[in-house]
């Protein structure tokens, strides 16, 4: 779904950017990585009254929320981005996504950290 591009392109270049920084290290260019934690995003939304992590397009065109989450490996928030598509959703299902959003976040940290070698 769209919030699954952006979310991806968020996750993937974290870790373009990353790796050019450490080549940039190991050259002797520069002192340190200024890199302290990892960024990742997520899509989530609410599809038949049910919070979902990570919608696929038939969840997006049917979801009566939709929301992307970019937060860090440590759970601080960086972007939060929500919608209501027909009309207002809870707090309480908004802390629900907010909730998934960070079980997702985890998951993708550990890749990005798997694939650059950490």
């Amino acid at each position: 779904a769209d919030g699954g591009t952006r979310t991806a392109a968020i996750s993937g270049a974290f870790v373009a950017l990353y790796r050019a920084l450490h080549v940039r290290v190991e050259d002797g260019k520069m002192d340190s990585l200024p890199i302290f934690h990892h960024v990742a995003a997520v899509s989530c939304g609410i599809v038949n009254g049910t919070p979902v992590l990570d919608l696929d397009y038939l969840e997006d065109s049917q979801a009566q929320a939709d929301a992307n989450f970019v937060i860090t490996d440590i759970g601080t928030i960086i972007e939060v981005q929500a919608t209501a598509e027909l009309e207002p959703f809870k707090e309480s299902a908004f802390l629900q996504m907010m909730g998934l959003a960070h079980h997702g976040i985890k998951e993708i940290a550990a890749l990005q950290k798997k694939a650059i070698g950490l």
